[in-house]
Parts: structure tokens; C-alpha cells; sequence
């Protein structure tokens, strides 16, 4: 890991132990080498970091354009493999340097939901992370977090709740999946990995 990552991962592990009591199961199906999506759903600034963890080795991310124009918080998350993404538009630049990671071997989390959740319950699939496996083919990890909406919900206020991390079994797509190539298909690709998070319970 590069120093500035080993240092945020011990530190966001030391805080979700001890604040949130967190956990993790299923972490034997990560897949920790090559090229993979770890796809999560998405309650809470807490997630990004959770996923992190949850992983032994580095991941990429993609945040919001706005937190990178934060005085302090903007410089710690460029060089922590974070990617700014423009949520008040399809942010295609940033898609593209998603598949050029992974094409490049490397790993990163993306939300299907696109966004944080009002409610705690899981929303509709966006189809970027459609098009990303279309494009790749990356395997697909998925995760369910339970407890960060408690912990740190969209508006509220940060406060102690346990906080468990689920890992499911790996997808894995072909090219014959994706014969037409279109927002359809991708759309339909987003919903498959959404199922497969809603699918993975506490134990």
C-alpha cells in the first residue's frame, strides 16, 4: 500500500472497530488480485471507507466532484485512489477511467445505486456499472453493508451504530452477454449486481 493509503486504511479500521463496532463476513470472496469491481450498496459517506477495509489490498474510487473542492478534505482523497465524478451529470470521463484501471488490472468500488440512500433501502440501478462490466468483463464482488444509514445517514448526524459488512460470491459476465451493446442492456446489467447485494443478509 502506498504510505497515505496505510495510514487512512489503519486509521478508518482503528474508528470502525471502535465507533461501530464493525464487522465483516464473507471477506474469503473478495477477489484481491487483478482486475474486479467491488459493488456495494450505498447509505452513508461511511461506505467508501468500509469497502476499503473490508479489503486487504488497495481500491479505487470514485467521489463526488464536490468533495474534492473541499480546502482539506480534496487533497487527502486525490491521493488516496479516489476519482471526482459529477453526480448533476452522466460523468462519462470518469466512467472512462474506471474501465482504464481496471483494464489496467486494478480494482474499484462502485455504488450501483449512484448515490446515497434517503431511506436506508436499497434504490434503483444506475446503468454505469453496467456499461464498466460490458466494457471490461471485470468480475464483480458483492457487498452489502448493514448499519452505516444508522450510523451516518444522507442530512443526519454521525453517531455510534454497530456496522456489518457482507461478501457475497464473485459475478462473472461473458462477452456473449453483451451482443447488443446499449443502455437496455446495461441498465439490465446494473440490476442483475443490485439483486445480487439485496440477496446477502446479516447472519
Amino acid at each position: 500500500m502506498k504510505p497515505l493509503y496505510w495510514l487512512g486504511y489503519t486509521l478508518s479500521a482503528t474508528i470502525a472497530r471502535a465507533a461501530f463496532q464493525y464487522r465483516a463476513y464473507g471477506q474469503e470472496n473478495i477477489i484481491e488480485e487483478g482486475p474486479a469491481i467491488m459493488a456495494a450498496n450505498h447509505q452513508s459517506y461511511l461506505d467508501p471507507p468500509l469497502v476499503g477495509i473490508t479489503c486487504k489490498n488497495e481500491v479505487y474510487f470514485l467521489a463526488r466532484k464536490t468533495l474534492f473542492e473541499k480546502r482539506l478534505l480534496g487533497p487527502i482523497i486525490s491521493r488516496v485512489n479516489a476519482f471526482p465524478v459529477d453526480l448533476t451529470r452522466g460523468d462519462l470521463t470518469a466512467l472512462r477511467a474506471i474501465i482504464k484501471l481496471l483494464k489496467e488490472g486494478h480494482r474499484t468500488v462502485i455504488f450501483p445505486e449512484g448515490t446515497r440512500s434517503l431511506t436506508g433501502q436499497l434504490q434503483q440501478a444506475r446503468p454505469g456499472i453496467g456499461m464498466i462490466i460490458a466494457k471490461t468483463l471485470a468480475p464483480v464482488v458483492p457487498m452489502r453493508i448493514f448499519g452505516s444509514f444508522e450510523a451516518w445517514p444522507k442530512g443526519g448526524k454521525i453517531r455510534p451504530h454497530p456496522i456489518t459488512v457482507v461478501v457475497g460470491k464473485p459475478l462473472r459476465f461473458k462477452q456473449e452477454d453483451f451482443v447488443a451493446a446499449n443502455r437496455e442492456v446495461y441498465q439490465k446489467t446494473s440490476e442483475q449486481v443490485l439483486a445480487a447485494i439485496a440477496t446477502l443478509k446479516m447472519p
